[in-house]
């Protein structure tokens, strides 16, 4: 069987359009995502049967990815056109080298040996992609399911990676049943037992979850808690309207909903900035007028405290970590996304952001090349490389509770919130401002991502947006209630508190790190037999 270069094409463009298609608002099309890397699988072990090149399927592979990321994440185009262009095409290279161990390995070790590669590969790409200089989780294969949480609440065990686990298993059934009838010219009767073995291994984790999900009782520990979304233009307003206004509406809002019962209020990410719209020095914003009048705006609510983000700063003597930068009075300073608790008599102190946004809070590599800083900088940046938590994930502990702070993409690293959940964290508090892509998918990803957080550790998560979504999601993973996107508004829930752990809250990415360590043996060992190979001859 011969196949044409066009329809070659045709087939990594289908593959691709298939992973899209099936992500949440790209598609949704869920059940697309079973079959998606098929039509990528054939043409490879077509490569592989007709003896090309190996580069060959690197070329396909890329169209693949490229074409998943920009049916995904095409939104990204409206905060940024060179940021769009790296994340589609940078992180459809990555994944496309990913894929290509898989074909090496088929091909130097064997074709078994090759597709178990495939699996531990992929799996170790998406674990490295929460842990290194370049993370962006925001595709891995396992969010596909955020929109629907019914079926995987086997995630409160396996996280994110399973779901990959799972996905990558059922196309590689799927691609068995093709690869037997067009290569092996077996007919499709022959397929029965595979077809039933494909369609076991959908339900069976599926039909489970779903028992799992209407079976679940949640803990009897109610919090209330307000959350508002005051709606201020992310471009035009946001970092434009006096502080004083945008502390005004969300009081105002918060008033709306408050009664005696209510324990926190939440306000989105980088609502306290200084008057004159730089960030608020930490160790002097308790003695401002900002604070005093953050006191006195909240001092008739009673009980309730208020979480809320700001955009900080700290100086020092001398540097204190690689995003560091002197400034002009010859004192080294860091910069912070940040977010604290505000009572009278009851203030947290300040939480740093950990995991940054690439472009935008990060500047990956600046390290080693200082002047990729200054490069950012110049193309629009605003601090270059933000200040992190130098110990890792924080919780905070108010009033006798203690909750996992949570500040916009942070909520896209299942194990940073299961290092929280095991510091004590009763309850998962989001803040977050998703107006920068406008009305697009990218704020609703970014929520339904949240859902699986819910699902992971069990526990309540309450969000507040900028604009977007502002909203309450259960341990289930069910969204409770939310707002609209560009509207001013509060939501009031009684949430339950859990000081239990799941599994995947004790153990995190355990197959990720599993995965990740068994990746270098077979590497070395893939390249150990290629010179070997390439020395016969």
């Amino acid at each position: 069987m011969d196949i044409s270069k066009t329809r070659r094409y045709v087939l990594s463009i289908l593959s691709g359009t298939l992973l899209g298609l099936s992500f949440p608002f790209t598609g949704g099309l869920i059940p697309l995502i079973f079959i998606a890397l098929v039509p990528l699988l054939f043409l490879e072990h077509y490569i592989f049967v007709k003896k090309y090149r190996p580069i060959k399927v690197f070329i396909h592979s890329f169209i693949t990815f490229s074409v998943y990321n920009i049916i995904s994440t095409w939104w990204i185009w409206n905060a940024s056109v060179g940021g769009a262009l790296m994340a589609f095409f940078l992180n459809a290279l990555l994944m496309a080298v990913f894929f290509q161990f898989f074909v090496w390995t088929k091909r130097y070790i064997g074709q078994k040996e090759g597709y178990v590669g495939l699996v531990i590969y992929w799996i170790a790409f998406e674990f490295f992609h929460y842990h290194w200089e370049l993370s962006y989780p925001w595709l891995n294969f396992g969010n596909v399911f955020s929109t629907l949480p019914e079926i995987v609440q086997w995630y409160s065990y396996l996280g994110v990676l399973g779901g990959t686990l799972w996905i990558l298993f059922i196309n590689m059934i799927a691609f068995k049943i093709l690869a037997n009838v067009y290569f092996k010219k077996e007919t499709w009767r022959i397929q029965t037992p595979i077809v039933w073995i494909f369609s076991i291994f959908i339900l069976v984790p599926s039909l489970l979850s779903v028992w799992s999900y209407s079976s679940f009782e949640d803990e009897n520990n109610p919090l209330e808690v307000v959350v508002v979304q005051p709606n201020f233009e992310a471009y035009t307003e946001k970092f434009t309207v006096p502080v004083s206004k945008q502390i005004n509406k969300i009081v105002a809002l918060a008033d709306e909903k408050l009664t005696a019962k209510t324990a926190f209020v939440l306000a989105p990410e980088t609502a306290i900035r200084n008057y004159n719209f730089s960030s608020i020095d930490e160790d002097e914003f308790f003695y401002t007028g900002i604070y005093d009048n953050l006191i006195a705006a909240t001092q008739n609510w009673g009980n309730a405290a208020l979480y809320i983000g700001a955009s900080t700063h700290r100086f020092f003597d001398k540097p204190y970590s690689s995003a560091s930068k002197l400034s002009r009075n010859g004192k080294w300073y860091e910069s912070y996304n940040s977010s604290l608790v505000i009572s009278e008599n009851n203030n947290s102190g300040f939480v740093h952001k950990s995991a940054l946004v690439l472009g935008v809070e990060k500047v990956p590599f600046a390290r080693w090349f200082p002047f990729l800083e200054d490069l950012a900088l110049s193309n629009g940046g605003t601090d270059g490389t933000l200040g992190v938590e130098k110990n890792g994930p924080k919780v905070i502990t108010s009033k006798g509770i203690t909750f996992a702070p949570v500040v916009c993409y942070e909520s896209l690293y299942g194990d940073f919130i299961a290092r929280q959940c095991r510091q004590g964290a009763e309850a998962i508090f989001i803040v977050t401002n998703d107006g920068w892509w406008k009305d697009t998918p990218g704020y609703k990803q970014h929520l339904a991502f949240a859902q699986l957080r819910a699902v992971e550790n069990r526990r309540w998560v309450a969000r507040s947006a900028n604009t977007g979504s502002s909203a309450f999601i259960s341990p289930r993973g069910e969204i409770v209630q939310k707002t609209d996107y560009n509207v001013e508004a509060a939501l009031k829930q009684t949430i339950q508190l859990n000081s239990n752990l799941t599994f995947y809250a004790t153990y995190g990415d355990w197959i990720g790190r599993s995965f990740g360590f068994v990746t270098m043996l077979m590497l070395v060992f893939t390249f150990v037999k290629y010179f070997r190979r390439e020395k016969k001859f």
